[in-house]
């Protein structure tokens, strides 16, 4: 028995390590969005931002498949489908967000309101995908909710654009519609090109939009390149990367539900990049969230 290793592989043990790590780098990659629409978005028109951002990182996840060769050529059923899921995740969910801030909506307010997503998507996916959730899901859901509401309250003081209102509407049902769709018909595709066909078909998307509104402004500066690169390779790259990996390897609900991290740490981002303050009552909620997306996705 010396030198033997009981249990699972070195590998699997690997796997195993990276599972229980991915969720909370999700989170932090994630939480960065909504501070990179604030960097960026005074410099350049909504659409055409994304538009741009998303088509290079299609090129760049082609290359990244074409090196380690990967496949590109899915057939025609998988492109469709990986371009169904994009329309939804990146033209609907990021043209949202970010068209809704570039009205004025602040950006903890559009955090709150794209994570009421977990409670649609679980409720969603009982019927659509066949998955049960348990008392404790249920609670854990709701306790989520709350815990974000605490965290972004105050913010809701302030008079919101109509415009913003339907733009991050649009938002939350793209998130919602997309997470769905990748668990039902996305799970076969080949991670990379078929994210890589989703910017694809979204860039394509976003860039008509910009055009038909008229918004095709971007201002170079130091400022925008930084978030305009951080957005790309973290966010384009990273995290949705990773995003489609979590819902591949775990239940609509509980991929979901870490979603309500994001806007507890985009706040404590704030905080420490724009000198943001969180409250007693933002602490407190920023605790209830993190309450209930233990009980989500605890085993």
């Amino acid at each position: 028995m010396d030198g033997e290793v009981l249990g699972a592989p070195e590998g699997d043990l690997r796997g195993l390590k990276f599972s229980k790590f991915a969720p909370i780098l999700f989170v932090a990659l994630w939480s960065t969005g909504f501070v990179g629409a604030k960097y960026g978005l005074p410099y350049a028109d909504p659409f055409i931002f994304l538009a741009v951002r998303v088509l290079i990182a299609s090129l760049i996840l082609f290359l990244v498949a074409t090196i380690i060769k990967s496949p590109i050529a899915i057939g025609s059923s998988a492109i469709w489908r990986s371009s169904l899921i994009g329309f939804f995740l990146h033209a609907c969910y990021l043209g949202g967000v970010f068209f809704s801030i570039s009205k004025g909506l602040p950006a903890g307010v559009a955090a709150v309101v794209t994570s009421v997503q977990p409670v649609l998507v679980s409720l969603l996916a009982v019927k659509v995908l066949g998955e049960r959730l348990r008392g404790r899901q249920f609670a854990g859901l709701f306790l989520g909710l709350l815990g974000v509401v605490l965290v972004l309250g105050p913010s809701f003081e302030q008079s919101i654009p109509a415009s913003a209102v339907i733009g991050i509407l649009i938002a939350l049902v793209g998130s919602t519609t997309a997470t769905l769709l990748q668990k039902k018909i996305g799970a076969n595709v080949p991670l990379i090109a078929g994210t890589a066909y989703q910017y694809l078909a979204s860039g394509l998307v976003l860039a008509i939009a910009a055009v038909l509104t008229g918004g095709t402004h971007i201002q170079w500066s130091g400022k925008f390149i930084a978030a305009f690169i951080w957005l790309i390779a973290v966010l384009s790259v990273g995290a949705i990367l990773l995003l489609l990996w979590l819902l591949n390897q775990g239940s609509a609900a509980s991929v979901s539900s870490l979603l309500y991290l994001v806007p507890p740490a985009t706040a404590i981002e704030a905080f420490f990049l724009f000198g943001e303050k969180v409250n007693t009552q933002g602490f407190l909620g920023i605790g209830v969230t993190a309450l209930g997306v233990w009980l989500v996705i605890a085993n």
